[in-house]
């Protein structure tokens, strides 16, 4: 059983049973701000419950649509929800209501539900939309009751209606919600920042301007502190780290010492929450004056507003939304009158359920720190992933001396390697970025390779300084350059040679697959090689996601977001020519990664892989279903498949299998979406990422060269000399690679165990599919 298995308990349901939801009733409703991401949880709660055999109602706008009732309640089928999967906000709606803040609203509102039968509910929102939820369920008994004394519903009703679920998800793109990792459409919202943040750059560095960027978050800093590290701001303002006395002589010092680097331009990001260690509001129009003041600088404000709100869902919530979505209907059909209200959460890359008001109450003591300026705590109470931005930031950030005084007092003899190795991914320059001026920050050289080991061996290497990478962080691609050659196909003594001629006393090499089998080669290297005994750490940057010993990949996010936006097109073009249907090529080698995540994100029909072997006879299967699928409202199909899914049953063969056998009923495209899907701006999730693993990895380097110093030179044997840094579930874990052998499949280029492919069932249930392939595995 592989790690992830082991975390968890399973629940085998066999979704395609009626009998799990038989006679039940689940109502879904939206409330308080809308959130990209919001319409798939509503979709994914639909086809869940109806799979499982429940009635399933959606309730429109909101808590308003409880109690108003009549056609704000209506009973969803299941093409109801089709073609919501890729839209923004809400389509149920979502509205304030004074009347459920009172007693007499919640009695309308429960008279509604029990007319219907629902005693099954989920609510979409943030913290005082799923309080109000808990208190109605609280309060239930009583309401019945009173219901009853009324003469509104006889005692019958309210003995089999004698018990309210309520599960929540939390909509909110602030992510403001203690308990979980990400909150349903915050992913989406720094999409829209980091947009806005990369089109006023170009101006900025034009005319040599300052920006001061103000984003949304009310209390909490999460959108200003990501936007800060995943395009490289000089300073950000949050509340639950503010600054000290005298902030603006600082801030200011540290804009003028980035300038002195060669920086053409300052980027300042302010929360709308955020304050000093006082407690007094710092406003966007009060930065903007202390650097007109101090520095001469001609600086523009830029306030987001609401086009955060707007757009698309990105694949990341999509995902999100599905999988909580899928989580909360096991967790309503399981529930028993003494279980309590839960709020599903992401924990790692778990859905898991954690009672609601635990969490309610200790995002209420968030508020409270604030208040009382316990400024640490309130950090803290955030999550362990609001601390490790803030940690990197504090990191990156503490380093801040003009250049002259940091070659003056820092500067050490030690030169640090960094290179890219594989194929491109977008987030690799994001990476080097965060690498190297963490290195000349700490006085170390940098020293970049161009075209991986192959250019380390031809001596294609060279300094760079703080203004080289200045553009890095939104470029695709890779500018270093980068081949899949591996050290044993260069020449061990080749490159023993250019690390000695160099004086190399550390390498981080950033990339995929080969970056990973190269380290394992170098490892193996260096008893032979004594130049190979420096410490050298992957970074896996591929949007294959297929190395071992991480559970996500720089790149992958945007080849994700890259292959949705591609599928929505092609959907939108279905919709129009009607009976059509696409079949899809995706990269990724022999990794169904990416196929099954974007057919999960962007609603696809299946997704064929070479983890799932397939048959003629689920070809055949999949057809019939489309054949069936065509005879409803929704008349368009789309099929993914994996590159490197099955020598015999290959992309062309598909498209043509689909073609013949659905002809009179839909005719059938194919497109290769190709390296189209390695293009493109990395995504917010993949700069971040790359920043706070490139930083990791930096200081990683740098503690090991100075502590494996012997007589002037650095030699490290170790078994953990050579390693891996990886997510594991929500760890950032160092792994010595020789320690992931086991878990390799070399043939292959992929993990013995991937923890995505028990999610994969989703896919068919969300597609209608009711089969044995229909078996989702709870995360609880």
């Amino acid at each position: 059983m592989d790690h992830f298995n082991q975390m968890k308990r399973k629940l085998r349901k066999s979704v395609s049973s009626p009998l799990i939801g038989s006679g039940r009733c689940i109502a879904v409703f939206t409330s308080g701000g809308d959130s990209q991401g919001m319409n798939a949880a509503v979709r994914a709660i639909v086809r869940m419950g109806i799979t499982c055999g429940a009635k399933v109602y959606l309730i429109h706008e909101g808590y308003q649509g409880m109690v108003d009732g009549g056609e704000n309640i209506v009973e969803a089928a299941w093409d109801d929800v089709s073609g919501i999967l890729q839209m923004g906000g809400t389509v149920i709606g979502s509205a304030r209501c004074k009347d459920f803040r009172e007693r007499e609203g919640r009695l309308k509102a429960a008279f509604n539900l029990v007319t219907l039968g629902i005693t099954n509910i989920c609510a979409i929102g943030g913290d005082g939309s799923l309080t109000g939820a808990n208190l109605f369920r609280e309060e239930w008994s009583s309401l019945l009751q009173e219901l009853v004394e009324t003469g509104k519903i006889n005692q019958e009703q309210a003995t089999n209606h004698s018990h309210l679920n309520i599960v929540g998800l939390v909509g909110s793109i602030d992510n403001d919600f203690c308990g979980t990792d990400m909150t349903i459409g915050a992913d989406s919202a720094l999409h829209r920042i980091v947009e806005c943040v990369d089109a006023i750059t170009t101006t900025a560095v034009s005319h040599q301007r300052a920006f001061v960027l103000e984003v949304m978050g009310r209390h909490c800093g999460y959108l200003a502190l990501v936007t800060g590290l995943a395009c490289g701001a000089d300073w950000i303002f949050i509340p639950e780290h503010p600054p000290a006395d005298g902030w603006e002589e600082k801030m200011c010092g540290k804009l003028n010492n980035a300038r002195s680097w060669g920086n053409r331009l300052n980027v300042v990001i302010v929360s709308e929450g955020a304050i000093d260690c006082h407690g007094n509001a710092i406003t966007s129009q009060q930065v903007k004056e202390v650097i007109c003041k101090r520095l001469d600088l001609d600086t523009r404000i830029t306030v987001l507003g609401h086009v955060q709100r707007g757009g698309s869902p990105s694949a990341f919530d999509r995902l999100l939304g599905t999988r909580m979505g899928a989580e909360a209907v096991l967790a309503l059909l399981e529930a028993t009158p003494e279980t309590p209200a839960y709020v599903v959460s992401l924990d790692g890359n778990q859905a898991v359920r954690v009672p609601l008001m635990e969490c309610v109450e200790k995002t209420k003591e968030v508020s409270k720190a604030l208040a009382e300026k316990d400024f640490d705590r309130a950090a803290s109470l955030r999550g362990r992933t609001f601390q490790g931005n803030l940690e990197i930031y504090k990191k990156l950030g503490a380093m801040s001396k003009a250049k002259e005084e940091a070659t003056k007092i820092l500067e050490k003899p030690y030169n640090v390697a960094i290179m890219n190795v594989g194929a491109p991914a977008a987030g690799m320059n994001a990476a080097v970025r965060s690498a190297v001026r963490t290195c000349l920050y700490n006085g170390y050289k940098a020293l970049v390779v161009h075209n991986g080991y192959e250019g380390l061996a031809n001596d294609m290497v060279e300094p760079y300084t703080w203004k080289c990478v200045a553009n890095f962080v939104a470029a695709g691609g890779s500018k270093l350059g980068t081949k899949r050659t591996l050290p044993s196909q260069c020449g061990f003594d080749k490159i023993s040679e250019i690390i000695n001629k160099r004086n190399i006393h550390g390498i981080i090499c950033i990339g995929g697959f080969e970056a990973y089998h190269g380290s394992l080669e170098i490892k193996e290297a260096s008893q032979a090689y004594p130049a190979l005994q420096i410490p050298l750490i992957v970074v896996p940057a591929t949007l294959s996601n297929n190395v071992p010993g991480t559970d996500i990949s720089i790149g992958s996010d945007t080849g994700l977001n890259s292959v949705c936006e591609t599928c929505d097109r092609i959907k939108m073009s279905a919709s129009g020519t009607k009976r059509r249907t696409f079949v899809l090529e995706t990269m990724g080698g022999y990794c169904g990664y990416l196929a099954t995540m974007s057919g999960l994100a962007a609603g696809a029909d299946a997704a064929y892989i070479f983890e799932e072997e397939f048959s003629i006879k689920d070809l055949q299967k999949n057809i019939y279903h489309l054949r069936n699928k065509m005879k409803g409202k929704i008349q368009r199909g789309l099929i993914l498949r994996n590159e490197k899914a099955n020598d015999n049953f290959s992309t062309d063969f598909v498209h043509r299998l689909y073609a013949e056998e659905g002809k009179n009923v839909f005719d059938c495209r194919v497109n290769v979406l190709g390296h189209m899907q390695q293009g493109g701006v990395p995504s917010p999730f993949d700069r971040n990422y790359a920043t706070k693993s490139a930083a990791k990895a930096a200081f990683w380097i740098l503690d090991k060269i100075e502590n494996n110093l012997v007589d002037g030179k650095v030699v490290c044997n170790s078994q953990d000399s050579v390693v891996l840094l990886g997510m594991r579930r929500r760890q950032m874990l160092f792994q010595p690679v020789e320690d992931l052998k086991a878990d390799t499949d070399f043939k292959h280029r992929i993990p013995n165990q991937q923890w995505w492919m028990q999610i994969r069932p989703l896919l068919r249930i969300m597609a209608h599919y009711q089969d044995e392939t229909a078996v989702y595995e709870s995360d609880v």
